[in-house]
């Protein structure tokens, strides 16, 4: 039997399916998408399920919405679960309304339950059966209590008659299409033809045309209009008639809230968490861990170089194997502890509810610059990998805020550029690099404010979209989620450094060791390597204040996987141990010797900020609909990331040699700002005190 698994995003959708097939699920793309597509065998039966995009309803607003209504119609599962979030009844009953109207076998699963009942609010499950006409069983996806009373409804013969959702007229018009219509599922086609849904305009016929009209003269407004109101009051009958609420206290999560959401401490509060975040992750706890993971790729090589010595292998596979591929994959491993203690942060912030109202902070500001609340979660998603996040654009409908978005996802510190500023944060700044490393991630925010303001005023000036959010209670994580969450995100970072990264290194390694005369041993400034990056070095001279050819070579390394930079190095530095502390990277002799503070810390803004990996590249190009958008959003980040990094270590290399001090500075910042706000707000007044009609040519040019 076909099982198909629906509900909205954040419904606790992913937990029940995952406890179904007890993890063991296949995970692809749906054709010719890069949605993920879950399908797998519920425990101790032959039945399939799918896991669907999380969706708000069956129309064709979102890509997920299509796939969903896809697989319904031609794949024709045998029972749909519909995961009701019963903490949001209202919203998560709009979509149910549309899956009664399917001839398939709906079985309406209300989760989190048990939540409502701690504020003293039940629901009748019974009741809700009653009114619904399908099946209701109360369960807890977390807890795990329940879903055995729902696995075995599955196999049950469904014979409850479904309640009519719309009022009398409209449902007459309705019976009166479904007598034309052939095939299946046809209430659902006939509220849609009255909808005057595109997606059916080939069933469409004069008579249903004449029934819509009819109909919209009745009511005078759209018929989409008026079909949504009756499904809202519908739902509000069923809430009133089902849910009974007893006059409680103030809850946990009001108190917190007063606190995380208050107008004065929200932002600092944010500030605070985001710093310790990456100070935990790239400071005390995961620098304390480096030393272990570095004496094991010590050893790893040692008893390597003496396994292959003694079984008579050539010096060149010896280097190769030594110097390439332990050094260059070793060098991005050494980071996995760091990394595991950021994917924890990050998921603990997500699963305690924290990061919904982070968005709700975040809005009115992103508002202004042309983004909306919506736009943090594909940031939240890059924090982890970049190509993800920028797929989570999609699910913003204001087309160019959803590419500002994508342009402006690669931006966030993720976890491959995490290496390159733990190294570097760690050899140059010690004991602070923590600070330094929150300090990058606060960069990031205000180079995307700063963006995104230039974007809106200059490319896209559309953007007016609103974010509507319902905030979860906060919630104590799971475990066992939180644990899986973090495995899959490092099993995948290491998948990468054993695929990727190893190819690389080994690239790395041959144009290293010979020269173009294909001389093995060469002189490293003899290397086909250090003679193309001598050709490209310039680039980097006002960032680095040198023609350092091993640290272009690296930078533009990154562009194939942004871990690449740090093993690129290890590489080119000929040592496979102590590359986690940079004791030898940049110790004096090597070609990274020269290496300051300010340019270290150039050199971190430039790979933070430039074109991300040929993975990201091919996400946008996916998402901003042609190679020509996608070669414009490199260029601009790339360009972007230069300039930033040339300021920096411009500014940078003059503190340190004592020609400008951190005071003069901050006064001279000050009195820019104050500049350009008086040349802005003047601008802005002589704009608004134009004579002729707001929305004439010449407020418009």
């Amino acid at each position: 039997m076909k099982v198909a698994l629906v509900g909205n995003q954040n419904s606790g959708k992913t937990t029940l399916f995952n406890y179904l097939t007890g993890m063991n699920a296949k995970i692809g793309n749906w054709p010719g998408v890069t949605i993920e597509k879950k399908t797998g065998k519920i425990k101790g039966t032959e039945n399939e399920i799918t896991d669907l995009p999380g969706i708000y309803s069956l129309s064709p607003y979102s890509t997920e919405e299509e796939i969903s209504r896809q697989y319904i119609f031609e794949e024709k599962p045998d029972v749909i679960i519909n995961i009701v979030d019963a903490t949001a009844i209202e919203r998560s009953l709009y979509l149910t309304t549309q899956l009664m109207e399917l001839d398939t076998k709906v079985i309406v699963a209300l989760n989190m339950a048990d939540l409502l009942e701690k504020k003293g609010i039940t629901i009748d499950e019974k009741t809700l059966e009653k009114r619904l006409g399908v099946k209701v069983f109360k369960i807890s996806a977390l807890k795990e209590t329940g879903i055995d009373e729902l696995v075995q409804e599955i196999d049950k013969k469904d014979d409850l008659k479904r309640s009519s959702v719309f009022d009398k007229e409209i449902e007459d018009a309705a019976k009166v299409i479904i007598n034309d219509l052939s095939g299946d599922h046809k209430k659902f086609v006939a509220i849609k033809l009255l909808e005057n849904d595109n997606r059916f305009e080939n069933l469409q016929n004069e008579k249903f045309k004449e029934i819509a009209i009819k109909l919209q003269e009745k009511y005078d407004t759209d018929l989409e209009e008026v079909i949504a109101t009756e499904r809202y009051n519908f739902i509000e009958g069923v809430k009133k008639a089902s849910v009974v609420k007893k006059e409680t206290k103030e809850t946990v999560t009001d108190k917190l809230d007063k606190i995380f959401l208050n107008k004065w401490i929200s932002f600092p509060i944010f500030a605070v968490i985001m710093f310790l975040v990456y100070y935990l992750s790239v400071g005390v706890i995961g620098s304390s861990t480096v030393d272990m993971i570095g004496s094991l790729t010590d050893s790893v090589s040692e008893w390597t170089l003496g396994a292959l010595e003694s079984i008579g292998t050539s010096e060149i596979l010896i280097s190769l194997v030594v110097d390439g591929i332990i050094a260059g994959v070793g060098a991005v491993l050494g980071f996995v502890p760091q990394l595991i203690i950021l994917f924890l942060c990050i998921s603990l912030l997500e699963t305690t509810g924290y990061m919904s109202r982070i968005a709700l902070l975040l809005d009115k500001l992103f508002r202004r610059i042309g983004l909306s609340g919506k736009s943090l979660i594909p940031f939240i998603v890059g924090s982890g990998c970049s190509v993800p996040g920028i797929m989570g654009a999609r699910i913003i409908e204001n087309e160019d805020e959803r590419k500002m978005t994508t342009i402006l996802t690669p931006f966030i510190p993720c976890s491959a550029k995490l290496p390159i500023i733990a190294l570097f944060a760690g050899y140059f700044f010690g004991e602070n690099s923590g600070f330094v490393s929150a300090s990058l991630y606060f960069f990031a925010i205000v180079v995307i404010i700063l963006s995104a303001m230039l974007m809106k005023k200059f490319i896209f000036k559309k953007t007016s979209s609103t974010y509507i959010s319902e905030l979860p209670d906060y919630k104590v994580p799971s475990p066992k989620y939180v644990l899986k969450d973090v495995f899959d995100k490092v099993i995948a970072f290491i998948k990468r450094a054993g695929s990727v990264i190893l190819l690389c290194s080994i690239v790395i390694w041959f144009l290293l060791s010979f020269s173009f005369g294909m001389e093995y041993g060469v002189d490293i400034e003899e290397s086909m390597l250090a003679q193309i990056g001598n050709k490209i070095s310039w680039i980097f001279y006002p960032m680095l204040g040198e023609n350092n050819w091993g640290a272009a070579v690296s930078a533009i390394q990154g562009l194939v996987a942004k871990e690449q930079v740090v093993s690129s190095m290890a590489v080119i530095a000929g040592l496979a141990e102590d590359v986690e502390e940079g004791a030898e990277i940049f110790a004096k002799g090597t070609a990274f010797g020269t290496f300051t503070a300010a340019s270290a810390y150039a050199f971190m803004v430039f790979n933070l900020f430039s074109a991300p990996c040929f993975g990201a590249i091919g996400a946008m190009k996916r998402e901003l609909g042609g190679t020509k958008k996608m070669l414009k959003a490199v260029a601009f980040q790339t360009i972007c990331a230069w300039i930033l990094a040339v300021l920096v270590y411009q500014i940078g290399n003059r503190i340190e040699s004592g020609v400008i001090n951190v005071a003069n500075l901050l006064v001279g910042g000050i009195i820019l700002i104050v500049v350009l706000t008086i040349i802005i707000r003047k601008f802005t007044k002589k704009e608004s005190e134009c004579a002729s009609c707001p929305y004439c040519d010449s407020c418009n040019k």
